[in-house]
């Protein structure tokens, strides 16, 4: 499905200068960067709404040392 996006000028200066350098398209660029990054962006957002759930006392916290010996990682 298309998409289109606005860039800041200075980061369409960039990637038009790189496309033109490398001999590949603007839209190849664009999609490598966010195919690179949705899992860390993904994350971030799971991790988010996690710690609400937890300052909301609706999730439990398990200590690190319990998980450790659970994983059979004790010193």
């Amino acid at each position: 499905m298309p998409i289109s996006i606005r860039l800041p000028d200075d980061v369409e200066a960039r990637l038009k200068k790189l496309a033109a350098l490398t001999g590949r398209s603007k839209t190849y660029y664009a999609t490598e960067a966010i195919c690179e990054h949705i899992d860390d962006l993904e994350d971030l957002y799971l991790a988010e709404r996690e710690l609400e759930a937890i300052r909301a006392d609706k999730s439990q916290t398990v200590p690190l040392e319990e998980v450790m010996k659970r994983y059979g990682m004790e010193d």
